[in-house]
C-alpha cells in the first residue's frame, strides 16, 4: 500500500476509511448474535486474511517480501489487534452495546493526550477540557442506565470497553515509529489473529454454527470493519496527523450510535444522545486548532 508515500493530508483521509468501516462494528458484532467471542473473532479475521492476500497478490505484489519483516514488527502488530478484538468482542456482549462502544472509543481521545506527551507537546488546558468531558460521556452513558449497572456481567463488558480504548490508543500512537515497514502485512497479522483465536475457542467456548445472516455479517466484518480498515489505520497513523485523525474518529462512536439505533438494537434515549454530544465534543475541543484550520497548514506530528 506505501510505495510513494502519499502527502499527509492524503493519508490522514485514508485514516478516515478506517473510520467509517468501524462504525459499522458494533452493529455488525450485534449481527453475529450469539457467537462466541473468540469464534467470532477467528472467524472474522479468516475472512480478513483472504481477502488480504487476494488483494496483495492483485496488485503483484509478493508475499514473502512483504512478510519478511522482524519480529517485533509482527508482535506488536498481532498483540495490539488480537488483544483489543477479543476485549471488544466480550465488551459486546456483556454489556448495553451503545454504553461499550462509547467508552472503547476514548481511543481517539487518548491517541491525542499520548501524542502530545510521546513528542512532549505542552498539555494545554483545551486538552484537560476535552478529556473531562470525554470521560463524562462516558459516565453518562453508565449511570443512565441504572438498571444495566445490577448486573455483575456488565461491569466486566464495561472493563474490557475500558481496556480497549488503552490497547488502541497506545497502538496507533506507537505504530508511528515503524514507518518503514509496509502496511501490506496487516495481511499475515489478520491470518495470526485468526490462528491464535482458534484454540481459545476450542478451549473455552461451545462452538456456534452461524446462520445466514449471521455469516453475512462475519463476512462483511472480514472484509471492512477487521480487514480493509487495517490496512488504511496503518497507514494513516504511520503518515497521517495524528490529532486530527483523533479528531475525525470520533465521528465513528456518532456514526455507531446512529446505527444500532435505526436497527432497533438501541433505544433512542437521553443518555445516548448526552453521552455521544460530550464525548464527540471533548475531541473537538482537544484537537481544534483555528491557526491551523484556515491557515491550512499542518505539520507532521504537531498538536
Amino acid at each position: 500500500m506505501q510505495g510513494h508515500v502519499a502527502s499527509q493530508g492524503a493519508a490522514t483521509a485514508i485514516g478516515f476509511v478506517a473510520v467509517v468501516f468501524w462504525s459499522a462494528l458494533a452493529l455488525l458484532t450485534k449481527m453475529a448474535g450469539n457467537i462466541p467471542p473468540f469464534q467470532l473473532l477467528f472467524l472474522s479475521f479468516f475472512v480478513a486474511f483472504i481477502f488480504s492476500i487476494m488483494i496483495i497478490a492483485w496488485r503483484g505484489n509478493r508475499l514473502v517480501k512483504i512478510f519478511r519483516q522482524p519480529i517485533q514488527v509482527w508482535l506488536f502488530s498481532f498483540a495490539a489487534i488480537f488483544i483489543y478484538h477479543a476485549l471488544y468482542f466480550f465488551a459486546l456482549q456483556n454489556a448495553p452495546p451503545a454504553e461499550a462502544s462509547l467508552l472503547a472509543y476514548l481511543w481517539p481521545l487518548l491517541i491525542v493526550i499520548f501524542s502530545i506527551f510521546l513528542e512532549r507537546k505542552a498539555f494545554h488546558a483545551k486538552h484537560l477540557i476535552g478529556a473531562l468531558l470525554g470521560f463524562g460521556g462516558c459516565a453518562v452513558a453508565i449511570l443512565g442506565q441504572s438498571s444495566s449497572l445490577n448486573k455483575i456481567s456488565n461491569y466486566s463488558g464495561y472493563i474490557a470497553a475500558l481496556l480497549c480504548a488503552l490497547v488502541w490508543s497506545t497502538y496507533s500512537v506507537i505504530n508511528r515509529r515503524f514507518s518503514d515497514v509496509p502496511s501490506e502485512i496487516i495481511g499475515g497479522v489478520c491470518g495470526l489473529v485468526a490462528i491464535a483465536a482458534l484454540p481459545f475457542h476450542l478451549a473455552t467456548e461451545n462452538a456456534v454454527y452461524p446462520t445466514m445472516r449471521e455469516w453475512i455479517a462475519i463476512i462483511i466484518l472480514g472484509f471492512g470493519p477487521t480487514g480493509l480498515a487495517f490496512f488504511a489505520w496503518d497507514y494513516a497513523t504511520k503518515w497521517g496527523h495524528l490529532p486530527t485523525i483523533g479528531a475525525l474518529s470520533y465521528l465513528a462512536p456518532l456514526f455507531s450510535t446512529l446505527l444500532l439505533i435505526a436497527a432497533g438494537w438501541t433505544a433512542p434515549r437521553w443518555t445516548v444522545v448526552a453521552a455521544t454530544l460530550l464525548t464527540v465534543g471533548g475531541a473537538v475541543i482537544a484537537t481544534f486548532d483555528h491557526r491551523k484550520v484556515f491557515s491550512g497548514k499542518f505539520n507532521r506530528d504537531g498538536v
